[in-house]
């Protein structure tokens, strides 16, 4: 089972949750890409730092999810795609990236809202959501930043109404 990042709901809403995040380190590629492409663009990057494609050739558990990340004031094509590195993991601790493109950053903890929805992560099925989101955030007068991470939990070849996913956004 794959070990998913750790939160916990501080409310729930109709459509969506309230949560915080607990500090997390993650292993960061940017890219720029169009939305199809830039998850697979990074992949390899990051599945060969966890694959001992790092100085000490150790070998990181896989976490869920692969979080595809935007900022709505950035360049469309401009993505910076993450791993969760596995709870307990701390920067000084773990093994520097062979390859340059594979960024370590630690995350303070943080509040974002998500939703959750099926299906394949598409750019029309996913842009949808963040619209509703977004919207729903602003029915309830809550703030948010202008990042949005589009979370996949499950691998391409699962059947894509069968995949889990994720809209995740920062609050101001």
């Amino acid at each position: 089972m794959t070990k998913r990042q750790e939160f916990r709901v501080i409310r729930t809403y109709m459509d969506f949750e309230l949560r915080e995040y607990q500090p997390c380190v993650i292993a960061e590629v940017k890219v720029s890409a169009g939305f199809s492409s830039a998850a697979s663009a990074a992949f390899g990057s990051l599945f060969n730092y966890i694959s001992k494609g790092n100085k000490t050739s150790q070998k990181i558990a896989m976490t869920a999810p692969v979080i595809a990340a935007q900022k709505t004031d950035s360049s469309e094509d401009e993505w910076f795609v993450s791993f969760v590195m596995p709870s307990g993991s701390t920067f000084g601790h773990l093994p520097d990236p062979n390859d340059p493109n594979v960024v370590l950053r630690d995350l303070d903890t943080e509040t974002c809202i998500a939703m959750s929805f099926r299906g394949k992560a598409t750019e029309a099925l996913s842009e949808r959501k963040i619209k509703e989101l977004r919207a729903l955030a602003a029915k309830e007068n809550i703030s948010l930043s202008s990042e949005t991470r589009i979370c996949r939990f499950d691998p391409p070849f699962k059947p894509g109404f069968m995949q889990y996913n994720e809209i995740v956004i920062p609050l101001l």
